[in-house]
């Protein structure tokens, strides 16, 4: 007598799941660690807050996903996102002084 398992098989893990957040955060955590410790010393948090803290939260959320292949597009944009919401007030800063120098 032979014994079969008709088990479901777990998700195969995904080899490079590390890649898409590990870019994000080597591009945008030490800027995001730059704009916290100058909003800090300036003002406080007030409504640029929501910002540095939803960036970072997209941040471990990029990092904390399940590993598999499934997930790997909402990895990729939730570490997009992080470094975007990160990146456009520096961005807009160098703006505006490039305007306002011309």
């Amino acid at each position: 007598m032979t014994t079969q398992h008709h088990g479901t098989r777990l998700p195969a893990f995904h080899r490079t799941w590390w890649k898409a957040p590990f870019a994000a955060s080597v591009l945008g955590l030490p800027v995001l660690a730059m704009e916290y410790s100058v909003v800090r010393d300036h003002d406080g948090m007030g409504e640029y807050g929501g910002l540095i803290y939803s960036a970072l939260a997209l941040f471990a959320l990029s990092w904390a996903l399940p590993h598999r292949r499934a997930l790997r597009t909402l990895r990729v944009l939730a570490a997009g996102a992080a470094v975007g919401i990160t990146v456009l007030p520096v961005a807009l800063l160098g703006l505006l002084s490039l305007m306002l120098a011309a």
